[in-house]
């Protein structure tokens, strides 16, 4: 009898266990970071022109990669007559830069902690920026300094 009892309080026991990490799986898929990681393709990006109005930037093709283990990369190329363009992140019409990332999910921020890049003047620096996931599956990446008035929309490849 004492057999019986203790082998069902450890059934019990792992049936609990289980439960709790079904429960955390489930809660780590749920979770904002889950959601970022894959390949994201550019949608939209919006930044102000020469007339200091935000809008849409045409001809843009990018990509955004968010791994698992917390590498991030992301690729921007402007159109031929935007080829010139440079700024700290773009240089000849082209952005790259590549590092890890970590997600702040109560302040819906995910900082870029930049290893490489096609300008060297990022090199080195964290680069908070604040995230929304919309409901459409749209990840909208904007710069948390109050001088960036640019936004981008990726969507899932």
């Amino acid at each position: 009898m004492k057999s019986l009892w203790w082998m069902c309080a450890v059934v019990s026991a792992l049936g609990v266990g289980l439960l709790a990490h079904s429960e955390q799986n489930r809660n780590a898929a749920d979770s904002d970071k889950e959601k970022l990681i894959g390949a994201w393709r550019l949608a939209d990006l919006r930044a102000p022109g020469a007339d200091g109005k935000v809008s849409s930037v045409a001809g843009l093709k990018g990509t955004l990669i968010y791994t698992r283990d917390g590498h991030m990369s992301v690729q921007v190329m402007y159109p031929e007559s935007a080829a010139a363009v440079s700024n700290d992140y773009v240089l000849n019409g082209y952005e790259a830069s590549f590092g890890s990332y970590y997600v702040d999910e109560a302040a819906h921020t995910v900082t870029h902690h930049v290893q490489g890049s096609i300008t060297h003047g990022i090199v080195g620096k964290d680069l908070p920026r604040r995230y929304q996931l919309t409901d459409d599956g749209h990840l909208i990446i904007k710069s948390v300094r109050p001088d960036e008035h640019w936004s981008a929309t990726w969507e899932h490849y």
